[in-house]
This record gives C-alpha cells, structure tokens and sequence, in this order.
C-alpha cells in the first residue's frame, strides 16, 4: 500500500441524536444543530479558544439565512473566532467528503487540524413561493412608478399564495430517490424479505450499542433526547411484514417500505482529524487513520446506464486497486443504509460476474462481503438519516469501533443523489 503524504489521525467525533422529522427538532435550524455538534466536539477535546486549521462542514436542504452556515456556527462553537470555516455540500456524502478535503490538506501539510461536519434538517425545510408569484413579486421591485407596481400586483390571484414544497427528487428525471431505489431492487431482483431482515438487523444492532454504553460518549443530548429516536429495539419481522409499499403504491410489486427505507430525518455531526504531531502536541490518542479515499458518479439520467444509488459499486473497485487489497480484507463495512435495497443491489453486483466484467472492467467478481462485519453498530435505517450528518456520523463510528478493536481496518461506502458515491479506508495497524 503505497502512502500519500502525512498520516492523518481521526480523533473522535461528536454528535447529537438523530430525530424523525417533525418530532423533537421541529422547531430547530441547522444552525442551532450544527453548532451543538460542535460544542460537543469542543467540550470533549477542550477546544476552547483554540485556532484548528479549518472547518468544512455542510447541509443538503438549506434556507437563505444559512448563508455561511458552518463559520456561523463554528463562531458559536468556542473555537476561537479566528478559525477558518467554510460549507460544501455532495447531498448524502457531504460528511464524508468534507473529512476526505480536510484530510488531504493535513496529508499536505497546510494544515494541522480540522474538523468535518454536517447538518440536515427536514422539519424545518425552505418553502418559497410559486413561480408565477415570485415573477410578480420581482416585477413589484423593479418598478420605478406606483403605476407599474399597481400594474404588476394586478396580475396577482389568490391561488398563487400556494407554496412551493422542497421534495426530495432527482431534478433530471423529476423521481424521489426512493423511486429511483424501486427501479434497481426490480433489476437486481432485490425480495422484501431480504430488505426486511436487513433493516430488523440494524435496529437491534443499534440498540445492542446503546445498551453496551458505545456511543456515551459520541452523543451529546440535545432539545432533550439522548439518543436516537428514529431506533425501534422492539421491532419484529412480522410486524416488518404488515408495512405497504412505500414508492410503488399502484403496480402492487413495490418491495420498499417505511420501515426498510431511512426516514426524514434531522441531526448534525462533527469529526475531529489532525497530524500525529497536533494530536501528540493535544496530548489525543489517534483512534484511526484515513488513509484512502475515492468517488465516483454514473449515468443515470440521460442513457440510464445505471442505477441512481450505484455509484459506490464502481467507487469501491478503484479504492481498492489504489489501495492494493481485496474487498474481503476488511475488518469492519460502513455501508450506508440509505434504503436496504440500496446496500443489497450494490452488494450483490459486487458477487456479480457479468457486472464486474462488463461495468467495473474486472476480470473476477469482487467476491461477497461477511455480513457479520457490515455494521456492527446498527446503520442509517436505524439511526436515521440527516443527509449531510450521516458521513460524520459513520467515520466517528467507524473510528471508534477500530480503537475498540485494538486495531484493523475498515470500508466506508456512501451513496448519494446525483448518482454519487463517496468512499473512503480507515484503519490501524
């Protein structure tokens, strides 16, 4: 495995608990969010005042006053107002992204430390006002005679006060992600059944964590949870069983329902990542290492070569040939759960012959995966998944699942729309 740069350590990480859309967050902004992760990063390493190199953080759905959203909240955080702190956004692999772009920059030396974060709320999402109003609206402005504004408001009716609802939806091919994740389980020949085992596995994973005290202290409470409150520890198959589709009412062959698809969700999360000499400096124990990251995007929209959430199937094959290794030489999988089927589709072309060979270019399928080893602490379909705090979320769990483990290594795959995918190694020797 040949390195790149200086290594770069992940400390820990910080997060509030993940809450269902219009539940306990309801009245929370990203802001107010972001910056309780933070605060939690902070009070946790004793940040205070202190300068780190930078802060990249971002959110998906984000209203006009979330302008400068992350050096807003770092100024908030306790860091020192003299951090340098800025947002980026690749929907569901902002997170992971914005720790692969502070990573990079401490591998090269411009910086020491960094932290990456994300925030999504959904509760609180922008709402603005139709098209035609809008028009209205900007005619009014630019008129220079009460006469022209009379003339423009003229053209106003009552049914233009309708709002203009964010969805959750592909702009090219006007489909929800969901949708779209219907259309792959159809190919791959994805059954319920499978989905449904998958998302039953997740919550009582996660609920095992909790119990264990694993994530104490990767949780800072927040607007009064302590956990998240998306997890079902009692959930039951049967009761799996009952759910209707949840994308494909009509044709009656829809798999994907609301149990084995991730919620709305809000939530916000922050990753600690330095030099080995910042962290001996700090007097901070490294838990991991980055040490390879890739992304990948596919066609989905124009000739529909692929699936919208496959991206991470042609991302991994390139991480592992930079890295030099096999995908069964892992320790731990990180694999979003954005939907079950997402994660089964891609773990299914992986075994594929045909896929391999014709899509990824591999004269062998990349083989299966032990799914005792696919996460361990329970997934998105249990925590939930606050689009732009999910990377976060995951590196953070990742990390500290290695430290625990006295050593290893460890898969990161994220999917994400725009048939995106975001991928990355963490281990330790």
């Amino acid at each position: 495995m040949k390195p790149y740069g200086r290594k770069v350590a992940i400390i820990g990480g910080s997060r509030i608990p993940f809450a269902r859309s219009n539940t306990a967050y309801a009245t929370k902004s990203n802001q107010d969010m972001l910056t309780a992760a933070l605060k939690g990063l902070v009070d946790k390493y004793q940040l205070h005042g202190e300068r780190i190199g930078e802060v990249a953080a971002g959110a998906v759905l984000k209203h006009s006053r979330d302008f400068n959203l992350c050096r807003e909240s770092v100024m908030s955080s306790g860091l020192a107002q003299e951090t340098v702190a800025y947002d980026l956004q690749m929907a569901c692999g902002t997170g992971l992204q914005g720790a692969i772009n502070i990573a990079n920059k401490i591998a090269l030396g411009q910086i020491e430390s960094g932290i990456a974060g994300g925030v999504d709320t959904t509760s609180d999402a922008p709402i603005a006002v139709g098209e035609k109003l809008r028009k209205i609206l900007l005619e009014v402005n630019r008129a220079k005679t009460a006469g022209q504004r009379i003339k423009a408001l003229a053209k106003f009716r009552p049914a233009m006060l309708a709002p203009a609802i964010p969805s959750n939806g592909e702009p090219r091919t006007k489909m929800s992600m969901g949708q779209h994740c219907e259309v792959m389980a159809k190919e791959w020949k994805i059954p319920r059944e499978a989905q449904d085992q998958l998302a039953y596995e997740s919550h009582l994973k996660a609920a095992a964590a909790y119990e264990a005290g694993f994530f104490d202290d990767l949780i800072v409470p927040f607007a009064g949870l302590t956990r998240d409150n998306n997890l079902r520890p009692e959930i039951s198959l049967e009761k799996l069983a009952t759910l209707g589709p949840a994308f494909d009412r009509k044709s009656g062959q829809g798999t994907l329902t609301a149990a084995n698809s991730t919620p709305l969700t809000d939530g916000a999360s922050a990753v600690l990542l330095a030099s080995e000499d910042w962290a001996k400096a700090h007097g901070l124990k490294p838990l991991a290492y980055i040490t390879h990251a890739e992304c990948a995007a596919v066609d989905f929209a124009f000739s529909k070569k692929e699936g919208l959430l496959m991206a991470p199937a042609y991302a991994v094959p390139r991480l592992l040939q930079r890295a030099g290794i096999s995908l069964q030489d892992f320790d731990f999988y990180e694999i979003h759960e954005a939907f079950a089927a997402q994660v089964l589709c891609t773990l299914k072309a992986w075994e594929d012959p045909r896929f391999c060979k014709e899509r990824l270019g591999l004269d062998a399928p990349l083989g299966s995966i032990d799914r005792a080893k696919m996460n361990v602490k329970g997934g998105s379909l249990a925590a939930g998944h606050p689009f732009a705090a999910t990377g976060g979320r995951i590196l953070a769990t990742l990390a500290k699942i290695i430290d625990q483990n006295n050593g290893g290594r460890g898969l990161i795959s994220i999917c994400a729309a725009g048939g995106l995918g975001v991928t990355a190694i963490v281990e330790r020797a």
